[in-house]
Parts: C-alpha cells; structure tokens; sequence
C-alpha cells in the first residue's frame, strides 16, 4: 500500500551559516556566509532581519535582490551551495537577527552549532534556519545563534 505523497518524507536541506563570531564597528563590512546541505535555487534563498519584538523583514530574495526600500548597503550573492550576505557599511540601527532562509524543502531544519558569548554593546545575532518564516520555526529548531558584535564606542561605559 503507498503512502499519500503528502505523507512522503522529503529531504531536508540543512544550512550552516559563518563566521560562529565576528566583531565590528559602526562603518564596517560584516559578510555571512550561508551553505546549504544539497543545492538551492537561487529562487528560494532568502536573507531576513528580526529585531526583538517585530516581525521579520526581508532583506534580500531570489539570492541577490533588494525589495524596494530596503538600503543598498544590504547585498546578497551565491548560488547552488554557497550564499554569502553583506552589509557594506554597518550602521548602530543594523543590530538584529539575521536568518539565512532557503524555501525550496520542507520540513523545515536547522543545524546551527556556535558559542553565545555575551558582551556589553549592540549586537547582531545570525541563525540559520529553514522555510517557513522564522517565526513559525519552534524553538527547537533554532540552536545558538552566532553573534557579531557591533562596537558603538559611544554606548560604552568604563566599569
């Protein structure tokens, strides 16, 4: 007896993003690099910025391009296994989580190993996870997340 093709595991297709830690400064470039398990159209990867208590934005789809009104500091490029995403010249207001998403297999997974480390100044946190939108993914799906550290020399405080 077959099972109903809806009922059919598919393979899911895991991604890894880099640097585990990166920090920078206010005008800096930040690249994250986003590898998929098996390759990814272009069509279907995506790049997402959540800040605390909002829905996330899209920042880049189709790999590389801008929804209008989205700055062009922001950029994406890649193809099959390999995405990368670049903010030119970071800004304060960039800090966030940044999610690398590829929508072409279902059910969604994440593999997402690094160490959170916890410092005193802005910080961007970069997680990789799968389709559906990051704030349907459960919490189990989303492990520790990288952190780059945006060093804004005026919010810090001696002591």
């Amino acid at each position: 007896k077959y099972l109903p093709a809806h009922a059919v595991p598919l393979k899911s297709i895991v991604l890894t993003q880099t640097p585990e830690s990166l920090a920078v400064s206010p005008g800096d470039r930040v690249t994250i690099n986003c590898k998929a398990s098996s390759s990814v159209s272009t069509s279907y990867m995506a790049w997402y910025q959540q800040k605390s208590g909002q829905a996330p934005k899209l920042l880049i789809h189709s790999a590389s391009t801008r929804p209008s009104g989205v700055p062009d500091r922001f950029s994406g490029s890649g193809s099959g296994t390999d995405f990368t995403f670049t903010i030119s010249r970071a800004e304060v207001d960039d800090a966030g989580d940044y999610y690398c998403q590829q929508a072409q297999s279902s059910p969604p997974t994440v593999i997402q190993t690094s160490t959170k480390t916890f410092v005193p100044v802005l910080l961007l946190d970069v997680t990789a996870v799968s389709y559906p939108l990051p704030e349907q993914a459960s919490v189990g799906q989303i492990l520790a997340p990288t952190i780059i550290t945006i060093q804004a020399t005026h919010q810090l405080t001696n002591g």
